[in-house]
């Protein structure tokens, strides 16, 4: 198993200058009201108290220290005196945890920069047999001398990583010559050791201070201890959002976060803009480098959003190709290119095209359930959009429809119920619980459908939320047949408030300004059954491998999830006929049998696996070489470029977003057409769509 280094691990925040002490202060006042707000607004609102207060203790020291290099034994155990306190520092607004533990951390942090310095000045010798330790891995040093050495193996963990990374595992293959090795160690542990002294610099030289960003991670820590999706915003994360999304004369229209692990990654996508209509940047994807027109690519993997947002704004960047990591492991180079985005605009939000080969069968691609929320007629939400490509995909005869909600985490759910209501009668679509008794019924309301013929919706397990309602509603009506890998299992809904106890959440209109918010767990989904996807996803009817199915990102594996029992289905409901499901099986097995992608994704998630489990690691150069041998099966899942079967796809790709003429004559529009239709033609999911569409028009 490979260890990376921990010395991005903290979300960090920076904007207006206060004291120390007025953040601690504040942090404490935030905690107090978050926990009101729980109290009053969770839809399943757990109590504060010596168990809570356990889970806040252990997020927060993971946050600060998931490697477990910084603090030491001794640390933990005078920290431990509040591990079943907080709970009352946080009812009396108290500050004298985080005191310790700010004084605590900022001692540790010089220490192990200054040790990572001292380190980084001599060449690592990987010819020495030395093993990094589960022990050692999930410990605490227990002296300055164990710190020392931990740093100093994962310092060389890291530079071995780097070796390797370049390393043909082949089993011809040669040793890495020495001149090599002795000209990129050096390169390497530089870059392992800088990586901590910018930490450092970034923690405490920060305009705000450790203060402030320990602060915010402990109200964070609080918030996340009642469920994974309620969350605490500080104020100028808001404000950061908001001037990243405002307008601009070009853009390229996605915003940056960053992850558990300080590391950059797509935040909002901007309906309409190049990054949305790309259709293979999704929120959460990690960048990992950027390319601009005819320069060399720039590693921007380790780099901080804001850095990267800066690089992304540059003059005169108006065409650049990114590298993103999928959350499945897949890296995918994207073209992109400014353009105006006009927030009124209507057209192109949803790419469709038209597969023509034997059948003829329309594809749309929905990346993310938007909504204009200014729009009070309700036309410029992401169910309209749809709405409109089917009517022109009609015009051409289409037999059969596919439907892809692959990566899509979500978003409005009442956009969710309208999408819902193209493909079925009026009727009820789902249902949700609040904190009150009475469970509520979402209800399609417009008698008649949109589209009635052969429907199948492609999902993954990075489907969620608004992506399972819909799969679950259509499944439960037996209106679609749902084909990919097991969904996410999110059947929560959240909603962004400021921390203010007075709030009606029946009267609130979302526009009121606060000094911090809080996004707030307030209902549990269900389908009409009476059955939810929480935790458990949608089970689709022809289940395909899938490289998400290797990942460990699920709402199960959330820590302090929320389990949800089932309830009555709801009534009213009258499902369709059932389909026929055993004969697209046999299809699907015939073509899974045919399709080496699928057999090779199988592989991929078996080894995946069977690595999950924790091992000692071997520093020894040779060893690392003999373990790539071993390991024949891939290390990654395919490529986009390696998805063709052998026997092609048995369709052509039209374009059926664009009228021609905007396609001759906007360059740029027609080069990202082509990749689509491309992308289309090797995919293998939506090749094996169109075959099992087949059946389901006889």
């Amino acid at each position: 198993m490979k260890k990376v280094l921990p010395f991005l691990l903290l979300s960090v925040f920076f904007c207006m200058r206060v004291t120390a002490q007025s953040s601690l202060e504040k942090a404490a006042h935030d905690a107090f009201m978050i926990s009101r707000m729980v109290e009053k607004y969770h839809v399943q609102p757990r109590p504060l108290d010596d168990k809570l207060s356990s889970v806040i203790f252990s997020t927060l020291l993971e946050q600060l220290d998931g490697e477990r290099v910084f603090f030491m034994q001794d640390d933990i155990k005078k920290l431990s005196a509040y591990r079943f306190a907080i709970d009352q520092q946080v009812k009396t607004r108290q500050t004298a945890f985080l005191q310790s533990l700010i004084t605590i951390f900022k001692q540790r942090l010089l220490q192990a920069d200054s040790m990572a310095a001292d380190i980084s000045k001599k060449p690592f010798n990987f010819q020495i047999k030395e093993k990094f330790t589960v022990t050692e891995d999930t410990s605490y040093p227990a002296s300055v001398a164990a710190k020392h050495d931990k740093l100093y193996k994962l310092l060389k963990i890291s530079v071995l990583n780097g070796i390797m990374e370049d390393y043909d595992p082949s089993p011809t293959s040669a040793s890495p010559a020495k001149k090599y090795l002795d000209s990129l160690e050096p390169i390497l542990r530089k870059k392992a050791a800088h990586s901590i002294g910018r930490l450092v610099k970034r923690l405490l030289q920060s305009p705000k201070g450790v203060e402030y960003i320990i602060g915010n991670m402990y109200c964070q820590a609080l918030a996340s201890a009642y469920d994974p999706h309620t969350a605490y915003f500080p104020p100028d994360i808001k404000s950061a959002f908001e001037s990243q999304i405002g307008n601009k004369p070009l853009e390229f229209g996605l915003t940056l976060n960053e992850d558990e692990d300080g590391n950059p990654e797509i935040g909002h996508l901007k309906p309409g803009s190049p990054a949305f209509q790309s259709g293979q940047i999704n929120e959460g994807d990690k960048i990992q480098s950027i390319q601009w027109e005819n320069k060399e690519p720039i590693d921007i993997s380790d780099a901080g959003p804001e850095e990267i947002s800066h690089m992304l704004a540059a003059s005169g960047g108006n065409k650049v190709t990114i590298t993103i990591k999928k959350a499945d492991g897949t890296t995918r180079q994207v073209a992109l290119s400014k353009a105006k985005v006009d927030d009124a605009e209507e057209e192109d939000k949803v790419k469709s095209f038209v597969l023509k080969g034997a059948h003829t069968f329309g594809f749309i691609s929905l990346p993310d359930f938007y909504s204009d929320w200014e729009d009070t007629r309700g036309i410029n939400g992401c169910a309209n959009d749809v709405a409109k490509e089917i009517i022109k995909l009609k015009k051409e005869n289409i037999e059969g429809l596919i439907l892809d909600l692959r990566y899509n985490g979500g978003g409005s759910m009442e956009e969710a119920v309208e999408l819902s209501g193209i493909f079925i009668d009026a009727g009820p679509v789902a249902q949700i619980k609040t904190r009150e008794a009475k469970t509520l019924t979402l209800k399609d309301m417009n008698r008649g459908t949109i589209y009635d013929g052969p429907l199948i919706l492609l999902v993954n397990g990075l489907s969620a939320s608004a992506s399972e309602m819909v799969a679950g509603t259509l499944q439960d009506y037996n209106r679609a047949l749902i084909v990919g890998s097991p969904t996410y299992g999110k059947a929560t809904a959240q909603v962004v408030l400021p921390i203010d106890t007075t709030i009606n959440l029946d009267t609130y209109q979302g526009n009121k300004e606060a000094d911090s918010y809080i996004k707030l767990t307030i209902s549990k989904l269900y389908r009409i059954n009476g059955t939810s996807a929480q935790l458990r996803g949608v089970v689709p009817d022809i289940s395909l491998p899938d490289p998400t199915m290797a990942s460990s990102e699920r709402e199960a594996n959330e820590k302090n999830a929320i389990q949800v029992p089932n309830i009555d289905a709801n009534k009213y409901y009258k499902p369709l006929p059932a389909l026929q499901v055993a004969a697209v099986q046999a299809v699907a097995k015939k073509e899974l049998d045919s399709m080496a992608y699928f057999k090779t994704i199988d592989q991929f998630i078996q080894q995946t696996k069977k690595e999950k489990k924790e091992n000692d690691i071997s520093l020894l150069l040779d060893d690392a070489m003999q373990e790539a041998k071993k390991q024949n099966l891939p290390q990654e899942a395919p490529a986009a470029t390696d998805k063709k079967t052998e026997k092609g796809p048995g369709f052509a790709v039209v374009n059926h977003s664009y009228d021609q003429r905007r396609l001759k004559s906007d360059e740029d529009l027609k080069k990202m057409d082509d990749e689509w239709k491309e992308n289309l033609l090797n995919d293998p999911y939506v090749q094996m769509a169109y075959y099992l569409l087949i059946p389901m028009t006889k």
